[in-house]
């Protein structure tokens, strides 16, 4: 049997509104093969860590037991841990088309990828990646390869939330030239069957100058402001380096184009811990003295702590369990009464200005067929994902116009792209309607003959 080989391009947050209609004009080289355009349908929570691991495994992130790119273990108030490839051992996409049809894969910038996994073909890791002296590249061999086309280096990663307007702008094209160079230089010198390029710098484009573009943004500085083409300016670069990826492509080559997840405007930031002080389920042995203080263990009256939080694009909740934590005081009898309490009071939260917003909280039971790994209480999502929660305390309001963390004016959003001229979009992609992300995985395999239920590592 002939099988046509595959590329994936996988862009980082990219919503169908930029790509199907507002840069549409910017964006011809994507346009060319994009002759199938589908919704993809993210899933919870919609966070690059865990969402590319969701759709190339096809497991749910409760499944995976993955939550976001960082972890606490029970007991632990502040950061544990970050996602390393070793949290997803196997099971990827990549494994199956090894394993049963020994066919040889070139993976690059595919996240949780380091350290690099051993994969049969080649791969580079992605933007978790500490730097170019740490094992990034299988073979290890292929390390020096990397680095002389990427002209003596390879960038992982930009420094998004940063005030330096300009210099993010430059870490961003030096990282989108940098790895396109590197990616196109593997497409061409490797003997590969199935490929895949995951390229970060669209999501941070979007943090880093969403407010600039979107005149809807709540803090949009006005029409000539000097940031107001970075957006449209990175698609269009973007779009000139897949260009030139496409002319390396041999001819037997199909493209799948998507992404994990869109983007949005942020509204603004709700300090979580804050709030959960306000309501009573946190309970500090003194109040901050400077506003915008991380929680800290030593903070924390524990005998009377029922819950607290942690910030990000969703906030994790933590009850005090006993039994779990050092110093819980929720026995297990009570355990569920608490959650659906805390749910409750959570959907109730309103805007700054009394406005209904569309809340959500979720036991992870609620969402997962199983639910692995150190998982959180809840999992809440506010005002759809437009407000992102804060886990700083010390503010003098509970809503804050900016991100706690650094610059950011972007959030995640539900839907996100998947496209391309494979034929086999096809049989899945109908009509514009939505894809779910976890069905991404069978579209390759599908490309390849392989049913779903033949994906025995799953």
């Amino acid at each position: 049997m002939t099988r046509k080989r595959l590329l994936v391009l996988g862009l980082d947050s990219v919503p169908p509104q930029l790509l199907y209609e507002d840069l549409r004009d910017l964006t011809s080289n994507l346009q060319l093969f994009l002759d199938i355009k589908g919704i993809l349908l993210s899933n919870y929570p919609p966070i690059t860590v865990p969402m590319w691991g969701v759709m190339l495994t096809g497991r749910s992130a409760g499944e995976l037991g993955v939550y976001g790119f960082r972890h606490r273990r029970p007991g632990d108030v502040g950061v544990s841990y970050v996602v390393s490839s070793r949290s997803i051992p196997g099971g990827w996409v990549w494994d199956v088309l090894g394993g049963r049809l020994g066919l040889r894969s070139l993976v690059v910038g595919v996240p949780p990828g380091y350290p690099a996994r051993r994969v049969r073909g080649w791969f580079v890791s992605c933007f978790l990646t500490p730097g170019v002296d740490r094992a990034f590249a299988w073979p290890p061999g292929i390390r020096g390869e990397v680095l002389a086309a990427g002209g003596g280096d390879y960038v992982f990663d930009v420094k998004y939330r940063s005030g330096d307007k300009e210099g993010v702008r430059r870490g961003l094209w030096r990282l989108a030239e940098t790895q396109f160079r590197v990616v196109r230089h593997l497409l061409r010198s490797k003997p590969w069957d199935f490929a895949m390029y995951m390229h970060i710098g669209t999501d941070r484009v979007h943090h880093a100058f969403w407010k600039y573009w979107d005149p809807e943004h709540p803090r949009y500085p006005g029409e000539g402001n000097p940031y107001e083409d970075v957006i449209p300016e990175y698609y269009a670069l973007v779009d000139r380096l897949v260009g030139e990826l496409l002319e390396e492509l041999p001819r037997d080559t199909e493209v799948i184009v998507v992404s994990d997840h869109g983007a949005k405007a942020m509204k603004g930031a709700f300090a979580i811990n804050q709030w959960l002080v306000e309501q009573g389920y946190l309970k500090l042995r003194e109040q901050p003295r400077k506003p915008g203080v991380d929680l800290e263990w030593s903070m924390i009256d524990w005998s009377r702590t029922v819950a607290w939080a942690w910030g990000g694009y969703y906030s994790r909740v933590y009850i005090n369990l006993k039994g779990r934590e050092p110093q819980g005081i929720v026995g297990r009898e009570e355990y569920w009464s608490v959650v659906e309490q805390l749910k409750r009071d959570i959907e109730k939260i309103r805007g700054p200005d009394g406005e209904k917003w569309n809340n959500k909280a979720y036991h992870p039971t609620e969402l997962y067929p199983e639910v692995r790994g150190d998982a959180p209480d809840l999992m809440v999502y506010l005002d759809n994902l437009s407000w992102r929660p804060a886990g700083t305390i010390g503010w003098p309001s509970i809503y804050l116009e900016e991100n706690d963390r650094g610059p950011d004016d972007a959030v995640h959003d539900w839907l996100g792209i998947i496209g391309g001229n494979a034929e086999v979009l096809k049989d899945f992609v109908k009509g514009g309607g939505l894809v779910p992300i976890q069905k991404v995985k069978s579209i390759i395999l599908a490309h390849y003959g392989l049913e779903p239920e033949e994906d025995v590592d799953r």
